[in-house]
């Protein structure tokens, strides 16, 4: 998930399915993209942090009174934390509304990143070869 180069999410499961299988909180959970979004709201928790905004942190929800629910899980808390309207006696808390259009505060973010290659698409013959080799390699 990218959000215009804002936040960043990845979430890997190995293919393998008889070595593991993926199960939410071994719950019938009727909003299963909650795992994507949790991990997407830590990039812009960290930006928040570097930018300097107060906003509480994503894994307190049962601080300011939200429960993980057996159906919907942590969708109230997430839906409140980023349209900052979590209550508290001293006004409303959440993530600030401008981190949505905010770059990453430092360029050191992406000291050891790297380009992932899963969706690049060839940009000459001598790369479709090598995908192409590269796919028959793997089934071998």
């Amino acid at each position: 998930m990218d959000y215009y180069g804002i936040g960043f999410s990845n979430i890997r499961l190995p293919n393998d399915s008889k070595s593991y299988v993926y199960k939410y909180n071994t719950r019938i959970n009727q909003f299963p993209e909650e795992v994507f979004l949790h991990e997407f709201l830590h990039t812009l928790e960290r930006n928040s942090e570097e930018y300097g905004y107060e906003r509480p942190e994503l894994h307190a929800y049962e601080s300011y009174g939200y429960e993980n629910e057996a159906v919907f899980g942590q969708r109230e808390w997430y839906k409140d934390y980023m349209n900052k309207e979590i209550s508290t006696s001293n006004g409303n808390v959440g993530l600030p509304p401008e981190i949505y259009s905010l770059k990453p505060a430092k360029e050191s973010n992406f000291e050891n990143s790297y380009e992932i290659e899963a969706f690049k698409e060839p940009e000459n013959i001598i790369e479709e070869i090598k995908q192409i080799m590269s796919q028959l390699l793997s089934k071998i």
